[in-house]
């Protein structure tokens, strides 16, 4: 039977006993029902991994006692940086778990014209909150070691506009070049911009070539935003990171 893997938010390196968190604490009691004796792999966002046993069970608490302690670099050697307006329902929730499992690094939620998606301050910080923890139970499942960031709500110019030394991307169903034909990519990594179900606007579009990003062809069919997603970090991870 497979070790559960459990995310602690905090360092681990320098402790011999820990509690679990809330939400470590209810997934391994309530969820998993384990019982002391039994063994955990926990993470802490540092590359290592901590293997464990627990000692004590509660109502609303574990604690473990940590055994040993190994760094276990899973991460690709490629940085992707996602673009993704915000799409309906649970569309954006499965673009985020699945490009964590990709290897996407940080992820950016974005507004666009055509952004179908009406959500208040409150509610979107409520967003955010849960897609990070999609983000973290994405990674206890697939064995990284790294939590990616999922950034704050930010409108598709002002992402745009950030300057890094990425190599900038955006899907163009027009594009002339195709990802296999891209140049070597910085050692920064890569920027990619994915649009809403509705696409980008004209605009948008032309905002988008004036802060230097490169359109790219992923075929010539039309695919679904979260579709579209998932094929383009497949590709790069192919091409330049660690997959295939």
């Amino acid at each position: 039977m497979r070790v559960p893997r459990i995310y602690h938010p905090t360092a681990l390196n320098h402790l011999t006993f820990c509690t679990l968190s809330e939400d470590g604490a209810n997934h391994v009691g309530r969820v998993l029902r384990m019982q002391p004796g039994e063994h955990l792999e926990l993470f802490d966002g540092s590359n290592h991994i901590y293997q464990a046993v627990i000692t004590q069970v509660g109502k609303k608490s574990v604690d473990v006692e940590i055994l040993s302690q190994q760094f276990d670099d899973r991460e690709s050697p490629l940085s992707i940086h996602l673009g993704q307006v915000i799409s309906r329902g649970e569309r954006m929730e499965f673009t985020i778990q699945k490009s964590v499992e990709l290897g996407v690094n940080v992820i950016t939620p974005l507004w666009s014209e055509r952004c179908g998606v009406k959500l208040d301050s409150d509610r979107m910080e409520k967003k955010i909150q849960q897609w990070q923890k999609i983000a973290i139970a994405a990674c206890e499942q697939c064995g990284r070691n790294k939590i990616p960031e999922i950034r704050p709500l930010m409108k598709l110019q002002q992402w745009c506009a950030e300057q890094d030394d990425t190599l900038k991307l955006n899907l163009h169903p027009r594009a002339t070049h195709s990802i296999r034909t891209l140049p070597a990519i910085p050692a920064a990594g890569v920027r990619l911009l994915i649009g809403s179900e509705g696409g980008l606007s004209p605009q948008e579009i032309a905002q988008t070539e004036q802060q230097g990003f490169v359109e790219v062809l992923l075929g010539k069919r039309v695919l679904r935003t979260e579709t579209a997603a998932m094929a383009a970090i497949t590709a790069l991870q192919v091409c330049f990171g660690d997959l295939g």
